[in-house]
């Protein structure tokens, strides 16, 4: 938990400082690649840190990967140039991509399948307590201490969570001499960076940027194939992928994960921008879902040995289009309760379905391949970010520039409206005044949410696919 709070905190509260970090070291224009950097090396790096702990055992890689992270939050702390800090961010998310599915998979090594549902819902309250209390940490450092305390306060929680693994986690000594597939890993790794590139870059001003990244990943995933097909002992096993369960239940992950990014990107602008209402009231909607997803994880840790780990994994899917047909219904003239109810909803429904979907996963690999299993679970998820993220910007921005009778909205004129006081409205800004363009915002965030309504149906689809599995019944050997 205390490996994983250093992974969970960090979006929040960075977020928190960027603002006074790009005054101090400029490159404005770089500002979104801070935090894209992170989540690019993050997702790319976790299938290979999953199958290097099956390889190699689960202690040295996780350490490996505290020590990594702990590494590049020092050197982020003593940043002088917005350069610099992306380099410095993209050496943590390395780490990250490390500790995420490791110790999700020392987990599932220790506890049985009845038991591990629990302990999931622990670490998915990690997350929960770190998007509530990342801004207000964030806040008090800003105000009394450098922004560098943002960064160099995992040192302390690193170091206590490597001492923990080192006394605490032992493992039987491993014999074999693994074969490491290191082409496959260098090929998979910049193929799923280009990838993540050319969707941060899509729909702005770097299309040309985002071809090219498109292009490097179709080749570089020909490569990967070529090469995992001649491996003694490939990155990837495409026979685990493959496996309907998983592969039934990863297709979930990635839709739950756009999903996800819709909620927790365009919430916000609504309840601000439409509903007319302040951040505080805004934050709020959202948090709502903060709450919903680890009541969700823990009732679905309580019930997986009475109704089983299918059944909890297709209730939890259907929850999210109830809460997202919530947004659907939402006008200018709803209460914000409303958005926040759709907030619970979905979040609680998350929350079943995810925890249920990597505990099967867990459940009907040997053992040996876990971590790979576990990883693909989680790259399968920050992936689905990224694609929400590119999805759903793309059907806002159609909507401003696609607006009937008003001509496209700015990105000027959307910033005033949002940062209008509720006791400040009725001042004209723009073509048409402010009340035309929020209602080409309000028409816009219709369109997102109707989308997102679509991929939350996906999700129920893909639920559905997957068969029963009997928690503790013998492992399937397809999967092996």
């Amino acid at each position: 938990m205390a490996a994983m709070a250093m992974v969970a905190i960090e979006a929040t509260i960075v977020s928190t400082a960027m603002p006074q970090i790009v005054t101090q070291l400029g490159g404005l224009h770089l500002y979104s690649w801070v935090f894209s950097s992170f989540l690019l090396t993050q997702t790319a790096m976790t299938v290979v840190f999953g199958k290097l702990a099956d390889l190699y055992g689960r202690k040295p890689v996780v350490l490996i990967g505290i020590a990594i992270f702990l590494l590049g939050s020092v050197l982020a702390g003593f940043a002088w140039s917005m350069p610099a800090m992306i380099v410095f961010r993209l050496i943590q998310g390395v780490g990250a991509g490390a500790i995420q599915p490791v110790t999700m998979t020392i987990v599932a090594d220790l506890y049985p399948a009845h038991e591990r549902g629990k302990i999931q819902g622990y670490l998915a309250s990690v997350w929960a307590i770190s998007a509530v209390i990342g801004p207000v940490v964030g806040g008090f450092i800003i105000r009394d201490l450098s922004w560098a305390w943002i960064f160099w306060m995992n040192i302390p929680i690193g170091l206590a969570a490597a001492a923990g693994f080192i006394a605490f986690l032992h493992e039987k000594p491993r014999h074999a001499r693994p074969s490491l597939d290191i082409a496959g890993a260098g090929l998979f790794t910049v193929a799923i960076a280009a990838l993540m590139m050319a969707l941060t870059d899509f729909g702005t001003a770097d299309n040309g940027r985002a071809l090219i990244g498109l292009g490097v990943f179709c080749l570089c995933a020909v490569l990967f194939a070529v090469q995992e097909r001649r491996a003694s002992d490939p990155m990837i096993s495409f026979s685990i992928w493959s496996h309907r369960p998983i592969a039934a239940a990863n297709i979930a992950t990635v839709l739950a994960g756009m999903a996800m990014m819709g909620l927790t990107t365009f919430l916000p602008m609504y309840v601000q921008g439409v509903l007319q209402r302040t951040p505080v009231v805004a934050g709020f909607a959202l948090t709502t879902m903060m709450v919903g997803w680890p009541a969700g994880a823990t009732l679905a840790a309580k019930s997986f040995h009475r109704f089983g780990l299918r059944q909890i994994l297709v209730v939890g899917a259907m929850l999210v289009p109830v809460g997202a047909i919530l947004f659907v219904l939402l006008t200018p003239e709803s209460s914000p309760v409303m958005a926040s109810i759709g907030s619970l909803v979905m979040g609680f429904g998350m929350g079943l379905s995810s925890v249920s979907s990597l505990v099967l996963i867990q459940e009907i690999v040997d053992p040996l391949h876990r971590g790979s299993a576990t990883a693909s679970n989680l790259f399968s998820r920050n992936l689905g970010s990224t694609l929400g993220a590119t999805l759903f910007g793309a059907v806002l921005n159609f909507g401003l520039t696609h607006a009937k009778g008003t001509g496209a909205v700015t990105s000027d004129q959307l910033r005033q409206v949002l940062q209008t006081q509720p006791a400040q409205l009725g001042t004209g800004i723009g073509v048409g005044g402010e009340t035309a363009v929020r209602l080409v915002l309000q028409q816009s965030l219709h369109m997102t949410f109707v989308a997102m309504l679509v991929i939350s149906l996906g999700i129920v689809v893909s639920s559905l696919i997957v068969p029963t599995i009997t928690i503790g019944r013998m492992r399937q050997a397809s999967a092996s």
